[in-house]
């Protein structure tokens, strides 16, 4: 052999040997702005990942040098971001909601009507059910009655519920077969009468009343649903949702669909506060797989602020000698919190008024005691009188907000509460200084699911046309870096849930989505038109803009 060939052999011999001490891994994401969204906010270029979890983040070439991926995806030079998590929402209430009238966005009761008769043709048996009407939007603010439903629908059961589901309106087939007559009572709810007759205007517990004689969908059409918000979901870049407050029937099904594979959304799940869950969580104990995570409850404290059925310190300015309600007894509360405490579960609660946070937060401080790590939550925490924020501080109390529910309701908070009242409202910074983080979520379908009018109600508290000029109360609108930990790493820590998730580091599930604007840098006015191209789950695909 001549000479001359021994570099080229000795080149080829380095190669080999290169390769061979080379990591093995599956996928190899470059030419991006990675935000990690670790302590230090730090940024890469390229992230590599095996087995569905981050192995390294850094730069191409020094990560090419130290491992060998099966798959490279070039990033196009755009934008990615830990997987957002919607830390409140209703999963499954939103799946179901597609099957059934959607009444977002009208502008009278006629159009709602109008709807419901379209939707009749279509969908010729059962029961007719809908959501997403709001008088508060409507030229007649004014909560409408059910004639022309018992005029078009005489023997087939209509319930159209209000966008908070706090609130719903019935024919009158409905309210028979649930047996609600003119002068019935209930407690945590009202049922609206006109000149003692029925209006069909049915508040809060009263709304469950017919809900309960709604038949129960078969598995097929459960899956179909799951499937279908699912999609739409990752659409949004969403990849973890708290859906708050489920049966476990339907956790039961949800683990069937995820163990064959026909579910792969994670879920962080609060079983409803009713003894049958009770009597399944005793049995069963917590459960925690990589998609399905029980370990908490909802409760209800009070209604919505829309409906005015949440529980106010005084009336509300907009109805004098109304305060709203609590939907369950305060002792109610307390037995929960107890039973909670004692079990080690995480107790979250629906808090709107502030009465109705400062019952919770009183009934959270009694078991509680001080600081500690047990995470209970208060849902919304939308009203908090100014003497009772160092609560959520005192007693290590988190606050779970939803920044849309600010841009939604400031056309009419101020007329509901008065103006000193709501400067103690959707006080998103003022809650963050108790603890020093905060989730954020979106209440679908209550509001629309998307993560960046999240990301803009939070840091810019302003509608898409722009108004307020300054913003809707600016001096508690979160920076931009506040706001993404709330939708990844803080929303992950609510559910126990950041050493896997949350923030894109060694170790931690690869679920991510990709950009294709900067939500650090781009312009406030253009936020609501970044697009998701694509979104990944523990390093698989499974969204792509097309």
């Amino acid at each position: 052999m001549k000479p001359k060939t021994y570099p080229a052999l000795l080149g080829l011999a380095m190669v080999l040997f290169s390769c061979h001490n080379r990591q093995k891994a599956d996928l190899l994401v470059y030419n991006a702005t990675i935000y990690t969204v670790d302590s230090s906010f730090t940024t890469a270029e390229a992230m590599v990942i095996k087995d569905g979890k981050i192995l390294a983040l850094g730069k191409t070439n020094e990560l090419e040098k130290e491992f060998i991926a099966a798959e490279k995806a070039d990033a196009g030079g755009k934008f990615i971001y830990p997987g957002f998590i919607d830390a409140h929402a209703h999963f499954v209430g939103y799946g179901l909601s597609l099957q059934t009238v959607d009444l977002t966005g009208t502008k009278s009761w006629e159009e709602c009507v109008e709807r419901v008769k379209t939707f009749a043709h279509e969908n010729k048996e059962g029961w007719i059910t809908g959501r997403g009407w709001d008088q508060n939007d409507w030229e007649m603010k004014e909560y409408p009655n059910n004639e022309a439903l018992d005029t078009l629908f005489p023997d087939r059961p209509v319930l159209l519920k209000r966008i908070d589901g706090h609130a719903a309106i019935a024919n009158q087939k409905a309210l028979e077969l649930a047996g609600i007559k003119a002068g019935d009572t209930l407690t945590g709810g009202e049922i609206e009468e006109m000149e003692g007759s029925l209006t069909g205007i049915l508040i809060d517990n009263a709304v469950e009343r017919v809900s309960l004689k709604i038949p129960e969908i078969s598995p097929a059409q459960f899956k179909k649903a799951l499937q279908a918000a699912q999609q739409n979901c990752f659409a949004l870049g969403l990849t973890t949702i708290d859906d708050c407050g489920l049966s476990y029937s339907s956790v039961d099904q949800i683990k069937v669909l995820q163990a064959t594979g026909d579910l792969k959304m994670r879920l962080y799940v609060m079983l409803s506060d009713e003894k049958a869950n009770y009597e399944y969580a005793l049995k069963y104990g917590q459960i925690k797989t990589d998609r399905l995570h029980v370990r908490s409850f909802k409760v209800y404290g009070d209604g919505a602020l829309g409906s005015r059925g949440a529980c106010l310190l005084q009336p509300y300015s907009d109805k004098p000698g109304h305060v709203g309600f609590l939907l369950s007894q305060p002792a109610h509360f307390d037995s929960v919190a107890r039973w909670l405490n004692e079990k080690g579960w995480q107790m979250c609660t629906h808090a709107i008024g502030d009465s109705g946070n400062r019952v919770l937060l009183n009934t959270y401080g009694n078991y509680l005691k001080g600081k500690n790590d047990l995470r209970w939550r208060i849902e919304h925490a939308q009203v908090i009188n100014q003497n009772d924020f160092a609560l959520f501080g005192r007693y290590s109390i988190i606050p779970s907000v939803q920044p849309t529910h600010a841009t939604s309701d400031m056309y009419w908070a101020g007329d509901r509460l008065g103006e000193e009242r709501i400067l103690g409202a959707y006080a998103y910074k003022q809650l963050l200084q108790q603890n020093g983080w905060l989730p954020l979520g979106t209440d679908f379908p209550v509001e629309d699911i998307s993560t960046f009018k999240t990301f803009y109600a939070a840091v810019v508290r302003k509608d898409a046309n722009g108004w307020p000029a300054n913003g809707f109360q600016p001096e508690n609108a979160l920076s931009r870096q506040e706001a993404l930990r709330g939708m990844t790493i803080w929303a992950a820590r609510s559910n126990f849930e950041e050493t896997e998730k949350g923030s894109l580091e060694k170790g931690k599930l690869a679920d991510f989505v990709i950009l294709d604007a900067d939500l650090m840098k781009e312009a406030p006015e253009k936020l609501l038109s970044v697009k998701v191209l694509k979104t990944y789950l523990g390093g698989e695909k499974v969204y792509e803009l097309k």
